[in-house]
């Protein structure tokens, strides 16, 4: 027995030997100890989620500023990569950009661009390119946004008349910021649609206003079922599938009427691509799907898909730099004289600003640039994710790796700019620093292949409105002005700009704040979500890992800066009740007491 073992023994090594040095050869990069980006600790399930807080933004920069510029997350079940730094950018949107160049499957999304058949949101693939391309030569090119410049003059001509006519009484107060989102929404609508869907209502928004206002709350909230997929029925249960359902009903009808008016309306003309046609964008795709100028089949749900992308990544967003470029004028009074200054003297005795005095008012270009800077739209560019294993700044990066740029956080790296949290327009002089995508640190509309393409149609949107602004009015307020950011996607100011008879702009005490709160409301039912699951996980845990009878524990959860206390009280169990039992009953009296916690906490109401 001892002569056999003896020989099996070293037999069974060697083959094992074999077998290891047979794999390896074959196959050495899998033995290979991989070198991973820095993470910070983790929950079981939720990964790092707990950590995100209302805003991800800020709450990515202060892990950045710990565990680095790039960095590893896991949201949920969900690998993530976040990106805090010019070098780390470029290396994603220009190094690798063809590797990081796709698309997560997002549901919210999916389900408004009718499975990702439009430009944000489609996986990078032949689909994508086609419609790419079609935006870029027929809709977005400096030839087509530049025979849309007649809307833009006469919209921003209307937003001063309706700001003077609402502040005639000397009494009234007017929300500058609905007026902007009425700006972008009816410029867009013009543009894309053949008209505005605003004209006819009395007093408050419209239908349509509306419509679009849920929608970009919908898009911007956070579902927790895209990162833990077995939490997917959450969403069923508070109603929140059913809501986003029917908005998304109403929307496509809405879309489908627009396009099928269209197509009767446009039945034997011919030539709508020529740019003297006033042709909107939506006679331009009809058109090309009826003369087959593409390369592929441009059917009706692409066409809805790539309008619903022109009001989602241009209303919403187009506004909300107008805002924050004009709350910071505020703040800045030397400034905002400075700016004036240049449009009065450029402008000289003419009564309107026009686009052709623009590329004279340097001065103005400047501070739409630290404007975006300070308060780019979307803080979080929109997610990639990458198609193979990588190596980003010395880093392996595995295939289905998402990858979240903190737009925000580059732009107020004290490493590529001089006191980044101050508003100074003077530092964009004789620099060559563009919003382009060529400039890493400052990359407000993305970059790469996943650029914004409608940048130079935004911007003109804005510069033009500020433009006339400040040629018109004196703006002043009476006193320090709320800068306070609501949660959301989009990052708006928390309390709207209010303007009075006298032309001051002012931000209204607390209890009259009309915006910034709904997708503030479905944040925090998120949040709670969250902060309940980690509930439930320490619960566990405690008993699970540790005996928790007889004895007092406490679990400190951090969610956006607030601290969470469990408490599982001594219980005084009889001595002759068995150990699992009295697990059970301990897991049994921590359920009872997350769950009174989470009603009081109202999580199970939207």
């Amino acid at each position: 027995m001892t002569s056999f073992s003896n020989f099996v023994v070293p037999l069974v090594s060697f083959s094992l030997f074999i077998i290891f040095l047979f794999k390896w050869f074959l196959n050495p990069a899998s033995t290979a100890r991989k070198r991973l980006p820095p993470s910070p600790p983790k929950l079981p399930v939720i990964g790092n989620l707990h950590q995100l807080s209302l805003y991800p933004h800020r709450a990515l920069q202060a892990l950045s500023k710990r565990y680095g510029p790039l960095m590893m997350l896991h949201l949920g079940s969900v690998p993530t990569l976040v990106v805090s730094s010019a070098d780390a950018a470029l290396e994603i949107m220009k190094t690798n950009d063809l590797i990081f160049a796709n698309r997560p499957k997002v549901t919210i999304p999916d389900k408004l661009v009718y499975g990702s058949k439009d430009i944000a949101f489609a996986p990078y693939g032949e689909h994508w390119r086609q419609v790419r391309s079609i935006c870029v030569l027929h809709l977005l090119s400096n030839k087509r946004v530049q025979s849309f410049r007649y809307i833009r003059e006469e919209e921003t001509d209307l937003l001063i008349q309706k700001i003077r006519q609402s502040s005639s009484s000397s009494t009234s107060v007017t929300n500058l910021s609905n007026l902007l989102v009425s700006l972008t929404n009816d410029t867009i609508s013009r543009v894309a649609l053949g008209r505005k869907y605003s004209e006819g209502e009395a007093q408050g928004s419209t239908k349509f206003e509306l419509m679009l206002k849920e929608i970009m709350e919908l898009s911007g909230v956070f579902n927790a079922g895209d990162f833990i997929p077995w939490l997917k029925w959450i969403s069923k249960v508070n109603g929140f599938d059913a809501r986003a359902d029917k908005v998304i009903k109403s929307f496509d009808e809405f879309l489908s009427g627009v396009v099928e008016d269209h197509r009767n309306r446009n039945q034997g003309k011919t030539d709508l691509d020529d740019s003297n046609n006033h042709a909107d964008l939506v006679d331009l795709l009809l058109e090309i799907q009826r003369e087959n100028k593409s390369s592929f089949a441009l059917d009706d749900e692409t066409i809805k898909a790539v309008i619903f992308d022109m009001f989602a990544a241009g209303t919403d967003t187009t506004s909300t730099v107008l805002e924050w470029t004009l709350a910071e004028l505020l703040k800045h009074p030397k400034t905002m004289e400075k700016l004036q200054n240049e449009v009065r003297q450029v402008a000289g005795n003419k009564s309107e600003i026009t686009e052709d005095d623009l590329e004279k008012m340097s001065y103005l270009k400047a501070v739409m640039k630290e404007s975006l800077r300070l308060h780019p739209p979307i803080p979080l560019l929109v997610p990639r994710e990458s198609t193979q294993d990588s190596k980003v700044m010395g880093y392996d990066i595995a295939v289905g790796t998402r990858v979240i740029v903190n737009s925000w956080a580059i732009a107020r790296d004290p490493m590529m700019w001089e006191n980044p949290n101050e508003f100074n327009p003077e530092r964009f002089f004789n620099t060559g620093i563009d919003f382009k995508g060529f400039n890493f640190e400052f990359i407000p509309f993305g970059a790469g292949r996943r650029g914004c393409p409608g940048i130079i149609f935004a911007i003109g949107v804005d510069e033009l409105a500020l433009a006339k602004l400040v040629h018109k009015f004196n703006f002043v307020t009476e006193k320090d002005l709320d800068m306070t950011e609501a949660p959301g996607s989009t990052i708006h100011k928390k309390s709207p700009l209010l303007v009075t008879s006298g032309g001051a702009l002012e931000a209204p005490p607390v209890a009259t704040i009309v915006g910034g709160f709904a997708s503030q409301r479905l944040q925090t039912t998120v949040a709670k979500s969250v902060i309940a699951i980690a509930d439930l996980l320490a619960a566990i845990a405690k008993v699970v890992v540790h005996d928790c009878i007889e004895q007092q524990f406490d679990g400190e959860i951090g969610v956006g800066g607030n601290r969470w206390r469990n408490r599982c009280w001594t219980l005084a169990w009889p001595p002759l009740v068995d150990r699992k039992q009295r697990k059970v009953d301990t897991l049994r009296v921590c359920l009872i007491g997350c769950m009174k916690k989470w009603w009081k906490m109202k999580i199970f109401s939207m």
